[in-house]
This record gives C-alpha cells, structure tokens and sequence, in this order.
C-alpha cells in the first residue's frame, strides 16, 4: 500500500472518529436543549418579575432586597445552566469570580449584601438568563425537534403512513388497482398502479429521513454551540477574575506574612526575657558580690564568683548565637543559602543528613533565602526541643522547573501538629506568605515529615550582547 493511501485511510479513520464522536454528544444535546427550553422561559419569567418588583419598590427602599435577591437568583439559574451544558460534550465552562470584593472590612456587611448590583459578573449573568437564553433556547429546540421529525418520521413512515387518499376522498390500499389513471401535474393523467405510488412515497420519506438523521450530529453540535459561546463569554471566567483572584491571595499572604513576623518578634521578646536577661541579671549580681568579696580580701570566693560569672557570660552568649541565628545570620548575607544551611546542619546537636540542590543561591532571591533559612532553622530546633530524634534528614530540591521543595525529616517520636498559635502554625504562615504550602505528616511513633513547596521566581529577558 503506497503512503498516500496510508495517509488516506488514517484520515479517513479520524473523519470517522470525529463523526461517531459527534454522534455521542447527540443524546446529551438532546437533553439539554429540551431542558434548556425549560430552564431559559422559567428564568425568564422569574427574572423579569424580580426586576420589574424591584425596580417598582425602589422608592420604599424594599426594591434593593428584592433586585439584590434577582441577582441571586440570576446567578443560580447560570450556574445550572452551565452545569447542564457538560451533557453536550463541550468543554466545561471555568467557575468565575462572583465574589469579586477584594476586602472584606468589618462592618461592612450591607456594602457586602449590596455588592451583587454594581457587580458586572451579576448583570451578565441577568441578561444572559433573561433575554439571551431564552431566544437561543426557543431556536435550537425549534430546530432540534424539527430535524428529530424529519428523520424519525421520514425512516419510519412506511409503518404508520395508513392509507392513501384518491382524489374524491375515498381510500385505497397498497396492492388496488384504479379503475381510472392517476391524475398528476395539474391533471396530465398517468396510468400507475397505485402501490407504485405509496412505494414512491416511502422512498422519498426513506431517504429525508436518513439525510436528517446523517446530518443530526451536525445539527446538534451547531445548536450546542449556539449555548455554549454566549454562556462562554457572559458567564465563564473572566481575565479580571484572574487578577481579582491574584489581588486577594497577595492580600492573604500578606496578612500571613504579617502574622509570622508578629509572632516571631513576640517569641523573640520571650526568649531574650526568660534567657539572655534573666542571665544578665544573674551576671550583674554575681559582679557586684564579687566587687564585696574582692574588698574583704577574700580571694578563694572571689575565684569562684568569677568562675560563675563566665559561666553566666558564655551561656548569655550562645543563647545570643541561637536566637540571632533564627533572624539573619552574618553567613547568610556574606555566602549565601547553602553555606548558611550546611552551617545549620553542622551545629544542629542531632546528626543531620543534607542534600542541597546545586546552584541553589542563585534560584532564591535575598527575601526567599532568609524566609527559607528562618524555617529550616525553626524546624530544625524543632527537631531538637521535641521530636526526642537521634537523626534528621535536609533535603533542598527543585522538583518543577519553578518549584522548590524544602524537606526535614527526623526519626523521632512524631505526632506533631500545626496547632494555630503555635511554632508549625506561624510557620505556616510564614511559608504563605511567601505563596507557598506547608505540609505536615507526623504520625505517632514514626517520626516526622515537614514539606514545603515555594514558586521560585520567574527568570528575567536576557539580552544578547
């Protein structure tokens, strides 16, 4: 077989997918338009009166309610017409943005109610229910039944076509003959039995039928298609949507942002207050009596206060070093991500295995870099404080190609979780508002798995020299 006619038949093939394709969507579209006859008037009918009611009522200010609550009702016979339109085989049309309030201010519940009637999304979606819907439901199912008669009735009329009727009104059957001819074309007389006739009959309903019913597939794709775009465009998404949708995740993860920042100087005021100055206190008391001790002579006292003394300093200064080390380290800024979490890995008194992605300092920008030094440190000593573990894994690895996913593991007692108000809640919140996830998988008695997952930043044009 040569490769032109290979090529033929594989064409041939997907004309015949594509059509027995169509002919599947037929049974759904046949639902649908019958249903979304139904659906169109009664939205017409409950539209129209909600806006003439509301309108009418303005001037008792009721009106307001009642046009607020036709939004609603606009909204909801969209969303079901949208919904049934997936009977047609047709793409789903994309859930849009009805919510379309970026803030949410308390007090602001009336401004909320109101929201619906300066919101373009409502009034597409009242015009599509109230006029457009109604008059493209009316003409597909016009046409739709229309096609379904010609062709079931045209390949089934030799069962029910019943007699035949002669010129006076009498009846004849398959099989009589005419005792006269048949008059045809404006009397010219024909000399035709008249089982001839009904034979011709059933041949030309034969043949409308099995036309209509070969091009009824293409017919019930053309009035899907008559629904779907004016839905697609009046009541799908919208590209505002997407930046309303963008707007409200950059407000939440900045409220996130804010949060695990509050939280962390609160602990961090905690901290320097229970560790470093209570131990600086303790240091200036140690001083001042070793000033006595060293004005009454007495040396083998002052030692000893001194030796105290040191031991007050060195432990004032390594909860210094831990505490500075969950802000921003010297190391982080002067060598970069990996250096500074190869330098957390070593000091962790747990032994922890690490596994850094290369070239990492030059995927994470400066913000990302502290952000992801503060919680790996932050789980790290987690894994220290509570996880009773004798080892811990770090795995830093770019799993997309815009991805980055941040690891710790530890083969401790497990049972962890991101209780709101505590560390794993305000790291959370913290990775969110970096637009990343944290997940926690901590089941008790077999240790514990922190994820994170973060979008790098996109790479910026490069210029050719």
């Amino acid at each position: 077989m040569s490769v032109n006619a290979v090529e033929m038949e594989s064409d041939h093939g997907a004309g015949r997918r594509g059509y027995l394709a169509l002919w599947r969507a037929v049974p759904g579209t046949v639902v649908y338009v019958g249903v979304a006859m139904v659906l169109g008037w009664a939205a017409f009918a409950a539209l129209i009166s909600g806006l003439s009611a509301g309108v009418g009522l303005l001037v008792v200010v009721v009106g307001l309610a009642v046009l607020v609550v036709t939004m609603w009702v606009a909204r909801g016979f969209a969303m079901a017409d949208t919904g049934l339109l997936r009977l047609t085989g047709l793409p789903p049309i994309p859930e849009p943005e009805w919510d379309r309030s970026v803030d949410a201010p308390a007090g602001a519940s009336v401004k909320r109610f109101l929201a619906p009637l300066i919101s373009a999304r409502y009034w597409a979606a009242l015009v599509h229910q109230m006029i457009i819907a109604p008059a493209v439901a009316t003409a597909t199912f016009v046409v739709m039944v229309t096609w379904l008669g010609l062709g079931l009735g045209g390949v089934s009329y030799f069962a029910w076509r019943g007699p035949l009727e002669r010129a006076d009104g009498t009846t004849v059957k398959s099989g009589e003959v005419f005792s006269g001819p048949v008059q045809i074309f404006g009397g010219i007389p024909l000399d035709i039995d008249p089982s001839h006739v009904v034979l011709v009959e059933v041949l030309i309903s034969l043949s409308v039928g099995i036309v209509a019913l070969a091009t009824l597939p293409w017919i019930a794709a053309g009035c899907a298609h008559l629904h779907y775009w004016p839905a697609r465009v009046m009541l799908g998404r919208w590209k505002s949507d997407d930046l309303v949708v963008a707007l409200r995740e950059e407000n939440l993860a900045r409220e996130a942002a804010i949060r695990a920042e509050d939280r962390s100087l609160h602990r961090l005021e905690r901290d320097l207050h229970d560790g470093p100055q209570q131990r600086l206190v303790r240091l200036q008391m140690d001083l001042a009596a070793l000033e006595r001790r060293i004005g009454d002579d007495d040396g083998t006292a002052a030692l000893t206060l001194a030796a105290e003394a040191r031991t007050q300093a060195q432990a004032t200064l390594d909860e210094l070093r831990a505490l500075s080390s969950g802000v921003a380290p010297p190391l982080l800024t002067d060598r970069g991500l990996t250096a500074a979490l190869e330098s957390l890995a070593a000091g962790c008194p747990v032994p922890v295995t690490l596994d850094v992605e290369p070239g990492l300092d030059g995927l994470v920008g400066a913000e990302m870099a502290r952000a992801l030094y503060f919680v790996v440190a932050e789980l790290l000593t987690n894994v220290v404080k509570h996880a009773g573990a004798t080892a811990a894994g770090l795995t830093v690895r770019r799993i997309e190609p815009q991805r980055l996913m941040v690891q710790v593991d530890d083969d401790g007692r497990g049972g962890a979780r991101p209780v709101p108000g505590h560390g794993l809640a305000g790291l959370a919140d913290r990775v969110h508002g970096l637009h990343g996830a944290l997940s926690v998988d901590s089941p008790d008695g077999a240790g514990t798995r922190v994820v994170v997952v973060l979008d790098l930043p996109e790479p910026g044009p490069t210029l050719n020299p």
